[in-house]
């Protein structure tokens, strides 16, 4: 491989990380238990 392609290889692999992360930050963020209380009673769902 030349420079370029050892460049845009690096800054790939770096953007794929950074999205993984992201995604993973984004899912633990929304998981725990959602309390929700209606006509039909108490609901308690785990996400």
């Amino acid at each position: 491989m030349n420079r370029n392609n050892t460049l845009y290889f690096i800054v790939g692999a770096l953007v794929v990380g950074l999205i993984v992360v992201g995604v993973y930050i984004y899912n633990d963020r929304n998981s725990g238990v959602r309390i929700e209380i209606g006509e039909q009673g108490i609901s308690v769902d785990d996400r």
